[in-house]
């Protein structure tokens, strides 16, 4: 059985301003980590490191301007190694909708629950980011511990 991560939510910006925000390194280095470098086009490769944890290795298998972001797992020290992140926009009420998912999980265990919670907590520094200008990225001086 496979499990998946699932978050959906609204963002009181436009969706060309989301969009950029998790298809470009200088986007996703303001609300994830600050810790990103690579090549956020499809095809490309993004890894996101947490201070001296080595974290994922992403490939961008689909990009679809101000509509979609698709990435996979290519690396991945800590068990996401084959997962799909899928964030999906759209508009409703005035605002961009959000449908994130992180697919692939085995089981529902302790390690499944603490990046639940945590990508509700990055999610929100999305969200922060595109409305604000500011997010709470890892590494940023907004990061709360």
């Amino acid at each position: 059985m496979n499990y998946s991560i699932r978050n959906l939510f609204h963002i009181n910006a436009a969706r060309k301003v989301v969009y950029e925000a998790i298809s470009t390194i200088s986007g996703l280095s303001n609300w994830w980590t600050v810790q990103t470098e690579g090549d956020a086009s499809v095809g490309g490769k993004i890894q996101f490191d947490f201070g001296d944890f080595k974290g994922p290795l992403m490939k961008v298998v689909e990009a679809v301007t101000n509509e979609k972001v698709v990435w996979e797992c290519v690396k991945s020290d800590h068990g996401w190694l084959g997962n799909r992140f899928t964030f999906l926009l759209d508009e409703n009420e005035g605002k961009t909708r959000l449908r994130f998912s992180h697919e692939g999980w085995e089981e529902d265990g302790d390690f499944y629950a603490i990046c639940s919670f945590s990508w509700g907590r990055y999610l929100e520094s999305l969200r922060q980011y595109c409305q604000t200008g500011t997010g709470e990225a890892f590494g940023s001086p907004n990061y709360r511990t």
